[in-house]
């Protein structure tokens, strides 16, 4: 029987409704409780290890059903809802039951900012959450990080070291309260304390120091992002050189003072994630914030404390009013390890790098990075995906096996499939610290464990030496093995639900190829359960192997010599001596492997335009380069293709000849690129007749590019795909296996 025909009519009958997706921990029951008592309905709601369960009797169903569907709380996410005609009872009211165990098949939705009520609460002074610095209700607060297991009550979270008092017992338990069933809540009486408050924070901050503040997801570096000497001291304590620090702002109205942001950056910034937004920078704080970019990282305050800390620093402002105070708030994690969640070790570890460790007794059971995101080609794209996004499941349109893929080495993520759900873990990090590495089997355990999954096979990649292969093979399930590309593809294909064979680029920094060799610029097609490769980008020599990823100038000496120009390598690298040597080397037998990747390409052009000579953090080469363009410029005849093969040695050649400034170089750079790509791409029989093309891999994090490329493939008549749901690196890589082993395992 259809919904429709079950409830048609005005006479009594009874319901039930099965409601999956985000909908326990979100007020999801009490607004069902609402909505039933205005419609005089009779039933009840209740949690159970499926999501949740209504039963509903009475005249006015469709109305009922209706607004389930589309009047749900904000951080509700309904996948389904499955309606049963049964036997009307005849009872009277409408209850909210206890939960129901068993089996899990409900998920956790993810940490939300503070929400406007709360805030409200947090500074109005007759409120009993008068500058508390955890208030939260069940439209706002911390979920994901605080959760043990499933199904979500507060027993099973960390709260459970705190007995709720008097006040709080009767807001969780009180229907048409917003506190009701909010299982963090709590209040001065009975809840969370700080060590130190929001006055202390500023005034160690005002004064030119560093602190280290214990959020939501882990710990925080915090200083004041004005003070050039103070964010000195933090890169030189942290020993993070170059790579950028993300920026904390007071509000909406103050990111205008130090970036130029659109509406669909604000409108991500205020997101109930509140992650940080990548925007084009005013350029005036200090340059050793992102040096060398044209783009900063900003963010909202997310937690209370966050707002308690821009009021504590200027008092007399109106709530809304832009604040000239900016906060640096960079992950606390020295020396590459993982985020750190347990106070005794910020203690320790921390004490070398902040003045002042700021804790408070509530534990972080999950440890979760801030989610950074761009705008590119007019839509949120991750750079990392943590805090704020995950558990969020993506549907991959279909059940399937269920298996966990291991991921990368850098970047690593973990996903485990669940039916047609997969669950995509926070970013983890690179696997080479042995913390790190502790962290990511941590992270599978409580994956797995909140999940109640047991997998019944092991995606990987195929590189034997990652942590991540070596983790799959010791799991002793049967292991399938993506190549790195394919699994970017892959996820593309994943998430936009492609059926169709699907032809894709996969343009990175390095990946093991089928033949053993370093791959990174790749046009492949996939059908199914199989793959091809249509064409690569011309090789360059790898000079060094992996020490070339951190001398950009080794590939520059590679392009000299793929371009017979080793003439140049005086004007352009004679004054670094391994150079010097490598060049002379080139003409002996020595040989080097070779890599087809555009990451590397990136470098080389980096390094012959004098902007880099070694890299800080992984990227930066190509990040600098991004950040010179101001529109991208054609070249006449800066590619050539044949056979598949894409050649940028005509690109390479020009620059080397021509010398342009790194700003014209750049320009020309970028728009070679993408020509080249797009000529590429529509030259494949497969993408004729407008079929959809997969853009994927770290490249295409870079915006110019990415955006160039895809005006360019939509002139041709072609729909280019981008990561929307993960990161385009190597952050989306498990989810590409997962979707990929999934095809391989039902044939």
């Amino acid at each position: 029987m259809s919904a429709a025909c079950e409830i048609e009519g005005g006479e009594r009958r009874r319901l039930r409704l099965r409601v999956r997706g985000a909908v326990q921990g979100v007020g999801f029951r009490p607004f069902a409780f609402g909505v039933a008592r205005r419609l005089s309905l009779d039933g009840f709601v209740r949690n159970d290890s499926e999501g949740v369960l209504v039963e509903i009797e009475g005249a006015r169903l469709t109305e009922f059903v209706d607004a389930l569907r589309g009047d749900t709380p904000p951080l509700a996410r309904i996948d389904a809802i499955e309606i049963d005609s049964i036997a009307a009872l005849g009872l009277r009211g409408f209850e909210i039951l206890d939960t129901l165990g068993g089996a899990t098949q409900t998920r956790i939705p993810p940490d939300a900012a503070t929400c406007e009520a709360c805030i409200d609460d947090l500074f109005d002074p007759a409120s009993r959450f008068h500058e508390y610095p955890f208030v939260n209700c069940t439209h706002c607060g911390p979920r994901f990080t605080l959760t043990r297991r499933l199904p979500y009550d507060r027993a099973q979270t960390s709260m459970a070291a705190f007995s709720m008092c008097a006040d709080c017992e009767r807001d969780y338990r009180d229907p048409a309260n917003r506190r009701f069933h909010a299982e963090p809540v709590a209040c001065p009486a009975c809840g969370p304390r700080l060590s130190h408050d929001a006055g202390e924070i500023v005034a160690t901050i005002r004064a030119g120091r560093i602190v280290a503040v214990k959020g939501v997801g882990g710990y925080h570096l915090m200083c004041d992002a004005r003070n050039a000497a103070a964010v000195a001291a933090l890169r030189a304590r942290k020993m993070r050189d170059a790579k950028p620090f993300a920026v904390m702002v007071a509000n909406v109205a103050s990111i205008g003072l130090f970036a130029r942001a659109g509406a669909a950056e604000i409108a991500l910034a205020k997101s109930p994630a509140h992650p940080v937004v990548l925007v084009d920078s005013h350029r005036n704080l200090p340059e050793t914030i992102a040096p060398r970019l044209s783009r900063i990282g900003l963010m909202l305050p997310y937690a209370p404390l966050h707002h308690l800390i821009f009021r504590a620093a200027e008092p007399d402002l109106p709530r809304d009013a832009p604040s000239p105070f900016a906060l640096v708030a960079t992950s606390a994690n020295p020396g590459g390890e993982p985020l750190i969640v347990d106070d005794a070790e910020a203690r320790s570890k921390l004490a070398a790098i902040a003045d002042l460790v700021v804790s408070h007794d509530r534990q972080i059971v999950v440890r979760a990075d801030d989610s950074v995101l761009s705008i590119i080609d007019g839509a949120p794209a991750f750079i990392r995906r943590a805090r704020g996004f995950v558990p969020d499941p993506i549907d991959l349109g279909g059940d399937g096996p269920c298996v966990i893929a291991c991921g990368g080495h850098l970047k690593a993520t973990v996903t485990v499939t669940r039916g047609r759900e997969a669950f995509v873990s926070q970013h983890v990090g690179d696997l080479s610290d042995a913390e790190t590495f502790r962290f990511y089997r941590e992270t599978i355990a409580h994956l797995l464990g909140l999940l109640g999954i047991e997998p019944e096979a092991a995606a990987c990649d195929l590189h034997p030496d990652y942590l991540s292969t070596r983790y799959a093979e010791e799991t002793g399930l049967p292991i399938v093995p993506v190549q790195h590309h394919v699994a970017h593809v892959a996820a593309i294909a994943a998430e936009h639900r492609l059926t169709a064979p699907t032809l894709g680029v996969a343009l990175d920094g390095h990946g093991l190829g089928a033949d053993g060799q370093a791959w990174g610029g790749e046009l492949l097609h996939l059908d199914g359960a199989n793959w091809s490769r249509r064409g690569h980008l011309s090789p360059l020599a790898l000079i060094g192997g992996d020490r070339a990823a951190l001398e950009p100038w080794r590939m520059g000496v590679a392009a000299l010599d793929a371009t017979g120009r080793l003439d140049a390598a005086p004007r352009l690298f004679g004054a670094i001596a391994p150079a010097r040597a490598i060049v002379a080397a080139l003409g002996s037998e020595r040989r080097w492997t070779h890599t087809t990747s555009m990451g590397r390409l990136f470098d080389a052009a980096a390094a012959i335009l004098g902007l880099s000579t070694r890299q800080d953090y992984e990227g930066q080469a190509a990040m600098e380069l991004e950040a010179l363009v101001v529109v991208p410029r054609t070249l006449d005849c800066g590619f050539e293709l044949k056979d598949g093969v894409l050649d940028f040695r005509p690109l390479l050649s020009f620059l080397i000849d021509r010398n342009p400034s790194p700003r014209e170089g750049a320009e020309l750079f970028h728009g070679a690129l993408a020509e080249g790509l797009a000529a590429w791409i529509a030259a494949d029989p497969a993408a004729h007749g407008g079929a959809p093309v997969a853009l994927g891999g770290g490249c295409m994090m870079n915006r110019v590019l990415a955006e160039d490329l895809a005006r360019r493939l939509r002139a041709k008549g072609l729909v280019p795909l981008l990561a929307r749901a993960v990161p385009a690196n190597d952050g989306g890589l498990s989810l590409g296996q997962a979707a990929f082993a999934r095809k391989i395992l039902s044939q």
